[in-house]
């Protein structure tokens, strides 16, 4: 017997409300289980198919290995042949992490970041020019044509733009064995305990070499040009006596006209989860949070001592009361004084804190004492929303703050200098910003951006990202965008995401459990998502969906039905064969499929209360500042193709202000 006929034999299964059931299911075949909610599907599909394919993998590791991971409870099965290795696409499986996006779970992303590294060209953030970079004999070559005859001087830059008094420094350039440096513009000779104004900015240059460059100094000039790389970090500077600035020359990504520079690009470069890439303000988050003074201060005419700062509470005897007692003191109001009347400078100390001592109270002695540790209640809640800090906390603290998009890399994610590494005009957070089908437009012409040499480097880069757009766009996707973060993802999303990564993959042999991928699908996408489940069974593999959808089970190989009810009367195969034989079964599934039962439409629509919930200018994501009346005591359908809207207008604008007007939840909606 061939390798294709082998079939997966299921003896005896009973997980949940399953009835000892016996089944056999043809591998490399696209197949559907369906039936009632609640008859046993999924307790077929992934409590009992998948758990096996699971538990029979990591028997395959070490005993040393398992006593870490743990054992496998073995499912309630008497016995389950032709099994292969077995991948689940779940609803609930995709990675919630705020650092988690389409980008990275469909690796797209990281052949992007792959991409930029090795062709991008670099624009300085200054000025605007193309990046430079020099050889030390390119640099030599330079210095002998533009200063011929010309006495110059070689710099090794130290110190660019910090404060400090560099005594240290000094010393330690003498033990180099140099004499002269350059103090912010001049030139000085070393003396002894040399040393700057600490609190001034300062830079500072060591002076390798003065000479007249001419064709016989060349030797010299190239061993000084090394020296001054060495000293300078990879960087040199070189003045002409006759002029007070410098010209920089850097073997790194240089600016001609600034003298900024820029790391070599790597792929970790472009990377907003790696500290080379990161946005130093949002740590690659693409927002921040921030303390909203308004959830500290409910009602200004409150005093503090009846409650008006919320964290705190009413008057305790406790340090932070007695401090702000203290700077009440200090500018004459007391913790009875209405918030609204309070100095707004005391105000600004008590929530952002002080640097100068700030007296406290004691109860004992009636006197005041001076404390030093006052840190401000803002201060403090910030604090306490860190990933460190309990949950419990964290909690606490989130509820006197709101998020906003970070002010420096404005939801980039990533450095500044990262998003001046551009193709064809566009920086890596503008690609991952654009709708797949755009972006996938823009790979069509790529080579129009690329010069002979780029264009062989960038060939099998280019042609793994086009191979998984197109996957993406295949399963109807294409609204999304590689910068949308899992969290706002729907489940049908999320799985068809996880779906083409798998297609991605191209594995063989493999037998893919998927748990009702058609969920939040437009029936105009419908076609797209059978196709890549059949593209995968072409593969070589075996694909079980558990599914409802009529056009899925028109296109399975084969079909299990389960039922006949949910529950304790589930639990049993009503069913099985081609689409055909289910159709003449007697099951209830048979029934609504063959038109012999049906939900019938309702002749009399309910005229509802005549109330009206309305929504103006709802402009969140994609919405184009729309008006919705929505009428009470109706059952009102929101529909649309995937992607126009319905979640952003439902879940992410109009429940959110129900749940705060009703329940003062926290959550803010879409504008």
């Amino acid at each position: 017997m061939s390798i294709r006929e082998e079939n997966l034999e299921i003896w005896g299964a009973k997980k949940h409300n399953l009835k000892n059931v016996n089944l056999v299911i043809p591998r490399y075949k696209f197949v559907v289980i369906t039936g009632l909610s609640g008859s046993g599907k999924s307790s077929l599909a992934f409590d009992t198919i998948y758990a096996e394919g699971q538990r029979r993998y990591m028997e395959t590791f070490t005993a040393y290995a398992r006593r870490y991971i743990g054992e496998m409870e073995r499912p309630e099965v008497d016995k389950i042949t032709g099994l292969s290795p077995v991948i689940s696409i779940e609803q609930k499986t995709v990675n919630r992490s705020p650092r988690s996006t389409v980008g990275t779970i469909t690796e797209i992303y990281d052949f992007l970041r792959l991409l930029y590294a090795r062709v991008s060209t670099a624009y300085s953030y200054h000025t605007h020019e193309p990046m430079i970079r020099y050889t030390e004999k390119q640099i030599c070559e330079l210095i002998l044509k533009q200063h011929h005859n010309t006495i110059i001087y070689l710099l090794a830059p130290i110190v660019k733009g910090r404060k400090g008094h560099y005594r240290e420094v000094f010393q330690q350039i003498l033990k180099w064995g140099f004499l002269h440096v350059r103090i912010d513009g001049e030139m000085k000779e070393i003396m002894l305990r040399m040393q700057l104004d600490r609190y001034k900015t300062h830079d500072i240059e060591i002076v390798i070499d003065t000479l007249s460059v001419k064709e016989e100094n060349r030797t010299r000039l190239m061993k000084s040009i090394e020296l001054a790389m060495k000293y300078g970090k990879g960087t040199l500077m070189i003045m002409d006596e006759n002029q007070k600035t410098a010209k920089t020359y850097s073997r790194f990504l240089m600016c001609p006209t600034t003298g900024i520079s820029y790391p070599e690009p790597e792929p970790n470069t472009f990377s907003f989860n790696s500290p080379y890439g990161s946005c130093p303000r949002c740590n690659g988050l693409g927002y921040i949070s921030e303390t909203d003074i308004d959830k500290l201060i409910t009602d200004p005419r409150k005093s503090i001592r009846a409650g008006g700062i919320t964290p705190l509470g009413t008057y305790k005897s406790n340090w932070v009361f007695k401090q702000i007692e203290g700077i009440a003191l200090h500018y004459q109001f007391s913790l009875d004084t209405p918030i609204e009347q309070i100095p707004e400078e005391a105000l600004n100390i008590i929530f952002y804190g002080s640097s100068k001592p700030i007296m406290m109270k004691n109860e004992t002695s009636n006197t005041y004492t001076y404390s030093n540790n006052y840190e401000g209640i803002i201060n403090f809640i910030v604090s306490q929303n860190t990933e460190e800090a309990p949950a419990n906390i964290r909690k606490w603290a989130q509820q006197f703050m709101h998020t906003k998009c970070c002010d420096v890399c404005n939801g980039s994610r990533l450095k500044k200098e990262v998003l001046y590494f551009l193709i064809g005009g566009k920086n890596i957070a503008e690609l991952s910003a654009m709708d797949i089908r755009f972006l996938n437009e823009w790979f069509d012409h790529i080579n129009d951006y690329l010069d002979e040499k780029q264009k062989i480097i960038a060939f099998d880069i280019v042609r793994e990202i086009k191979t998984r757009l197109q996957f993406l766009l295949n399963l109807g996707i294409d609204y999304l965008s590689l910068n949308r973060s899992s969290q706002s993802l729907s489940g049908g999303e999320a799985q068809r995401i996880r779906l083409a990564t798998q297609i991605g993959s191209q594995l063989v042999n493999v037998l893919y459990i998927l748990d009702e991928p058609s969920i939040g699908l437009h029936q105009r996408d419908n076609h797209r998502l059978i196709d890549s489940m059949k593209a995968l069974r072409d593969a070589g593999n075996s694909v079980i969906v558990v599914e409802h959808d009529l056009d899925t089970m028109k296109n399975a190989d084969f079909i299990v039905d389960i039922g006949p009810c949910a529950g304790m009367k589930g639990g049993y195969i009503v069913a099985q064969g081609s689409y055909d034989d289910i159709v003449k079964s007697q099951s209830l599934t048979a029934d609504y499929l063959s038109g012999r039962k049906r939900i019938e439409i309702p002749r009399i629509r309910r005229k509802g209360n005549r109330e009206s919930i309305v929504l103006k200018g709802a402009g969140g994501h994609n919405l184009k500042s729309i008006n919705v009346h929505f009428p009470l005591g109706k059952f009102i359908c929101v529909t649309g193709v995937s992607g126009s809207g319905k979640s952003s207008l439902i879940n992410a604008t109009l429940y959110p202000i129900l749940n705060k007007y009703i329940y003062r939840a926290e959550r803010e909606p879409l504008p």
